[in-house]
């Protein structure tokens, strides 16, 4: 199967050829599946940000290339046009970046800019808000009466509405209380199972990324040092405490039981699998 966003070689230089110059990427190889949840961690200056600018084309490579289900997308401008349709980003706080007069025309930005009748954009703009728990009441409102939570769906929503292949989300729980941030995670496991599309998520949050995300991708220093399934990364749990990175709360407390002599597994990080290992260890214990 042809990924449907491939990176080959890539590197990106800032400010190239002068005393400010800085590597932010370096030779990054890395695929993404069709439909494929994946989640991109990292501490800040890792190079995370400068790679999700590549996907959609608002950075362009200083070398390799980023294609999209197959092809360069910086083949024409009207593949990098295109591309920016198919490849949705939502910035870290996009409720900031809201500014039509209700809340329907913001979700309806996007897809009228695509061309599409008004039937189509309509049908876009309620299925989207749909998709983030937005009545059609909330639709006729300014979204600047709305609260921190709703102004972010409203965003999302924005973006969701062009039906993107690929929805990329730079630490969308950012700010929000748990219950905020469990609603946002939601919307996106939604959009990500009836459309099938790829997720790509940006998180700090170890417990976040461990819960949503098939596999998940680190970066240090504009490289990949680990990549796999979360259970396959976080059995690197003392690379990635020295990394500044940490690892779900269950892989240190599975980790702190195996040092104190339990014969318990290093590949916890859920609460429900440390259900089921403690189960599994008491069953062993009784037999």
């Amino acid at each position: 199967m042809t990924p449907i966003i491939e990176l080959r070689q890539l590197t990106h230089i800032y400010s190239q050829g002068t005393p400010f110059e800085h590597v932010a990427l370096q030779n990054v190889d890395l695929t993404v599946a069709p439909g494929e949840y994946l989640a991109v961690i990292g501490r800040t200056g890792s190079g995370k940000s400068t790679l999700m600018q590549h996907l959609n084309g608002l950075l362009r490579p200083t070398s390799g290339q980023v294609l999209f289900e197959g092809e360069d997308i910086w083949g024409s401008k009207e593949r990098i046009r295109q591309v920016r349709f198919q490849v949705g980003l939502v910035f870290q706080y996009p409720e900031y970046h809201l500014f039509e007069e209700t809340v329907y025309r913001d979700i309806a930005f996007g897809p009228t800019n695509m061309g599409l009748d008004q039937a189509e954009v309509d049908r876009r703009v309620r299925q989207a808000a749909c998709f983030v728990g937005l009545s059609d009441h909330t639709l006729e409102k300014s979204p600047f009466d709305l609260s921190g939570g709703q102004k972010r769906r409203v965003a999302i929503a924005g973006v969701i509405a062009m039906e993107p292949k690929v929805l990329i989300l730079d630490e969308p729980t950012a700010g929000l209380d748990p219950a905020g941030a469990a609603q946002i995670l939601g919307n996106i496991r939604a959009y990500h199972r009836e459309k099938k599309a790829a997720i790509i998520l940006v998180s700090h949050s170890m417990n976040e990324v461990a819960r949503e995300a098939q596999r998940l991708v680190v970066f240090r220093d504009g490289t990949i040092p680990y990549s796999g399934t979360p259970q396959e990364v976080f059995s690197h749990g003392a690379e990635l405490e020295r990394m500044g990175l940490g690892v779900p709360e269950m892989t240190r407390v599975f980790a702190r039981l195996r040092d104190m002599g339990y014969q318990v597994p290093a590949s916890v990080y859920t609460v429900e699998q440390a259900r089921d290992a403690i189960l599994l260890a008491r069953k062993g214990a009784q037999a």
